[in-house]
Order: C-alpha cells, then structure tokens, then sequence
C-alpha cells in the first residue's frame, strides 16, 4: 500500500488552493497576535462585555469584576491589536468593539462551549 504523502502530483490542486489561500507572512503575524489577545481570559471577558455595547471602565470593571488599573491595562493591550476602539463622550471615555468579526468568533465560540456534551 502507498503512502498518499509520497505522491506529490496527487496533491497538487490542494497544495495550490492552500498557498492561494494562504495569507502574507505579516497577516499572519498579525492574526496570531490578535488571536493571543483575545485568549487571555481577563481580555475576553471585557469583549464579552463589550460585545453588548459600549461601556465606561467604571462600568467594564463592575461588569468583569476588575480593577481600573488591571482593566485600563487590557483595555490598551486591545486597543493596540485594533480589537476595540474608545472615543471621549464629555469627561469618559467610552470603548466598544472595533472589530465586529471578533464579536462573531466570540459568539460562535460561546455557540460551541457545550457542543461535545
């Protein structure tokens, strides 16, 4: 029996749909680093957050249950990976989601935390 590995031709159609598909080297840097941001707990929970529309820190720590100073730093940690945005409103600043694809993972992520039951 051969191995399919060991015939290149045969792969060929599939090798050149996943190099077309493949994006450039720096937007795979860049999707890596917002997937990183994303992961880490304390930064999803402040999307999850957000993803109910835009809030105040006050209002981002009472509902994650953090510290300013802990969530202003996730806040700036997603801000710099264009995740969130945030804009002056009077003496507040007010931070929603930039990225409304990210909502949609999150949404589809929450869809499968109890697929495997």
């Amino acid at each position: 029996m051969s191995n399919a590995c060991n015939s290149p031709e045969r792969h060929e159609g599939v090798i050149k749909k996943a190099l077309q598909e493949m994006p450039p080297e720096e937007g795979i840097e860049v999707m890596a680093a917002r997937f990183k941001a994303i992961s880490e707990p304390s930064r999803l929970k402040i999307l999850l957050a957000l993803s109910a529309g835009e809030l105040c820190v006050e209002h981002i720590c009472a509902a994650v249950g953090g510290r300013q100073s802990a969530v202003s730093h996730q806040l700036k940690t997603l801000k710099d990976n264009r995740i969130i945005k945030s804009r002056r409103d009077g003496k507040n600043i007010l931070y929603s989601v930039d990225d409304e694809h990210i909502v949609t993972m999150i949404r589809v992520a929450k869809e499968h935390l109890h697929g495997d039951e």
